[in-house]
């Protein structure tokens, strides 16, 4: 059996408070030293739960504030679902990736509603690292039902999920939902993108569905805001 990340405990125990009105919109949370002493964990471990929910588009961090409930966003949805391998390949780069983790684990509440996936399913969340032309593109964490990828190995889903389930699983791709909106490099994300810390980052929020509309994959990416840009047709 699956343990569940204390991590993502914590993420889901925060995430039923925002949203039971524990914390306004607008209004800041705890600190993470007081949060990590009122759940009994190491702030690495707490910061990593609310990191999560920054990214996540849930909390915001403010420079020198704290961290607060974020407020709603304009969004702009963009439809088409493209690899990033082909995005790539297609300008004229070399595409590749470096996985920084890659784990079978019990989903978060997040997981579980972007995915329509029950709390008793098993997720394959992968971390990494996006390169052209050897020049660090973006951070991404991707979820994904576990029965999707399991007869595959490893080297192929990570280096490109798409081909996989078209070219091995024989699924076809649909649609996508993004959210698109900007925020500031954590340490952790700009030590991976070879930026400084703070730097402008283009925080992309994306549900992937197949042809016949059943969600594939939850993927939440940071690019670097002088590296990356997205056009849109109307």
């Amino acid at each position: 059996m699956v343990d569940v990340p204390v991590y993502i405990k914590i993420h889901n125990e925060l995430r039923r408070d925002i949203e039971g009105g524990k914390w306004r919109v607008g209004e800041r949370i705890p600190s993470e030293r007081d949060l990590a002493v009122d759940f009994h964990v190491s702030r690495m471990t707490l910061r990593q739960a609310i990191q999560t929910l920054v990214e996540e588009g849930i909390l915001e961090r403010r420079v020198g504030a704290g961290t607060y409930v974020a407020s709603q966003k304009v969004q702009e949805k963009v439809s088409g679902v493209t690899s990033f391998t082909d995005l790539i390949t297609a300008e004229g780069k070399t595409p590749s990736s470096k996985t920084i983790s890659y784990h079978v684990a019990k989903p978060s509440i997040s997981e579980c509603k972007h995915l329509n996936i029950p709390e008793t399913a098993q997720v394959l969340r992968m971390e990494r690292v996006r390169y052209g032309d050897d020049v660090p593109i973006c951070f991404e964490t991707a979820t994904v039902p576990y029965e999707l990828v399991r007869d595959f190995p490893k080297r192929d889903v990570s280096k490109s999920l798409y081909h996989v389930l078209e070219n091995k699983a024989g699924l076809t791709l649909g649609g996508a939902h993004q959210t698109i909106s900007a925020m500031l490099a954590s340490e952790q994300v700009a030590e991976y993108l070879q930026v400084k810390r703070g730097s402008a980052i283009l925080r992309v929020r994306q549900v992937s569905y197949l042809q016949d509309h059943t969600p594939f994959e939850y993927v939440r990416t940071q690019y670097v805001g002088e590296r990356f840009e997205f056009t849109l047709d109307r």
